[in-house]
C-alpha cells in the first residue's frame, strides 16, 4: 500500500531550505504522512543519503510512532523517546535523532522513507537503521517516500 509522505517545508524533488542542514540551524523539518493503512499499528521513518561518498548516509532513524500520529513536528528535539512514545535510532554521525544534509560536494538527493508496520518493535532507542529494517521484516503493510535535494 502506498503512503503519501509529504513536507512543509519542500516539495517532491526540490531543494530542502538551508535552516534545516549543517549549513543552517540543523532542525528537523516537518514530515507528514496520509495513506496508512488502518491495521497499521506503528510507523517508523528513515532518511538518508544514497550519494554520499563512502556509501548511504543515515540521517535520521524514528520509529513506533503511533498508528495514529499522521506526521512528526519541525525541529524534533534529540531526544531517546519522543512525547508520543516513538524512539529515535541513531545516525551516521553516532548521535541520536535528526542530523541534516551536509554534502562534501555536488548535489545530493535525500529520501525520508515512511513505513507502516503490523507490529511495535522490539527496539531500544539508539538502535541503527540497518538494525530497524531486520526488526522490520515481515512486517511492512505499506510505504511511501519523500525526496529532497540539496548542495552546498
Amino acid at each position: 500500500m502506498e503512503i503519501k509522505v509529504t513536507s512543509p517545508a519542500f516539495k517532491e524533488s526540490e531543494f530542502i531550505p538551508k535552516k534545516y542542514t549543517c549549513d543552517g540551524e540543523n532542525v528537523s523539518p516537518a514530515v507528514e504522512w496520509t495513506g496508512v493503512p488502518d491495521s497499521a499499528k506503528v510507523i517508523a521513518l528513515i532518511c538518508d543519503d544514497p550519494d554520499a561518498p563512502r556509501g548511504t548516509w543515515v540521517h535520521w532513524v524514528v520509529f513506533n510512532i503511533p498508528a495514529g500520529v499522521n506526521g512528526l513536528a519541525e525541529n524534533i528535539q534529540r531526544t531517546s523517546t519522543l512525547p508520543s512514545g516513538a524512539r529515535q535510532g541513531i545516525n551516521d554521525s553516532h548521535e541520536l535523532g535528526y542530523d541534516g544534509p551536509c554534502p562534501p560536494g555536488g548535489t545530493h538527493r535525500y529520501y525520508f522513507k515512511v513505513y507502516a508496520l503490523d507490529k511495535i518493535l522490539a527496539l531500544e532507542s539508539g538502535a541503527t537503521k540497518a538494525q530497524l529494517l531486520k526488526a522490520m521484516e515481515g512486517h511492512i503493510l505499506g510505504e511511501g517516500q519523500l525526496m529532497g535535494r540539496y548542495k552546498r
